[in-house]
């Protein structure tokens, strides 16, 4: 264990239902899968944050949250946009809000739902407009894991949620979290594309120097916001950026799983 990964564990043990010490897996509510932790490609440039007393109140936050109610994402998939996508294979960052706040359906990966859960009408609307932009087929799911292993980091800005209750872990911390993975993307020596889409993710925009990154914004696909969103060809204009800093472009077309 890296001496980073240690001080992660010392510190989120109770965060995840084990304290310093204790055997993970003998706890119900302990890490059950090794991509619970932050992954290493991403301790080295976030492990500070993990020491400063924000995150301390936070993984004690959580941590009561967890004690009074079912709280989403699983403790296991908490991070589990920044281990689908590593750092430095960041091609794009699109910033989500918080986690689905209903049973089964998030798994840690911004918009995304797991196979076999009904598409949400905002990622209903983003493969509408996907289908009018590069005519991808409408799949048959909303698991976006396809585009996070090619290099899109599915960020929400709030990492948990309590369930039936969005924005209920808002201001707790997160949000100090996931700007210090904004910073870190864009303190890498290769360029990338921020997605903001609607006004919340819109105010991230101070975070991100934009004259070495592309910035694509637009309103969100909410259906509230939904007419404003389509025809703004986001994904052709994320790849036409990719493409000009030499990198392979985003295959954006979410295959299908079947019944």
């Amino acid at each position: 264990m890296t001496a980073c990964a240690a001080r992660l564990s010392a510190v989120t043990g109770t965060f995840w239902g084990t304290r310093p010490g204790e055997a993970r897996g003998t706890d119900t509510g302990g890490l059950s899968h090794v991509n619970a932790m932050l992954p290493e490609s991403w301790q080295k440039v976030l492990g500070d944050e993990l020491e400063k007393p924000y995150f301390k109140e936070l993984t004690e936050f959580v941590e009561e949250e967890r004690a009074r109610g079912p709280v989403y994402p699983p403790r296991e998939e908490v991070f589990a946009a920044l281990d689908a996508t590593p750092y430095d294979q960041v091609k794009v960052l699109v910033l989500g809000q918080d986690p689905y706040h209903g049973e089964g359906q998030g798994h840690g990966l911004a918009f995304s739902v797991r196979p076999g859960v009904r598409i949400p009408p905002s990622l209903r609307n983003i493969y509408k407009e996907l289908q009018a932009d590069l005519g991808c087929p409408v799949p048959d799911n909303g698991y976006l894991m396809p585009w996070a292993k090619q290099g899109v980091l599915l960020l929400n800005a709030v990492l948990t949620v309590r369930a039936g209750e969005a924005n209920s872990h808002k201001g707790k911390g997160w949000e100090k979290f996931t700007d210090a993975v904004i910073h870190a993307v864009g303190a890498r020596p290769d360029p990338a594309v921020f997605v903001l889409w609607g006004n919340y993710a819109k105010k991230k925009l101070p975070l991100i120097d934009t004259e070495r990154h592309t910035v694509v914004q637009g309103a969100h696909p909410s259906p509230l916001s939904a007419k404003k969103f389509f025809g703004s060809r986001p994904f052709s204009r994320i790849n036409e950026a990719i493409a000009a800093q030499g990198h392979t472009p985003i295959d954006w077309c979410i295959p299908n799983l079947g019944s």
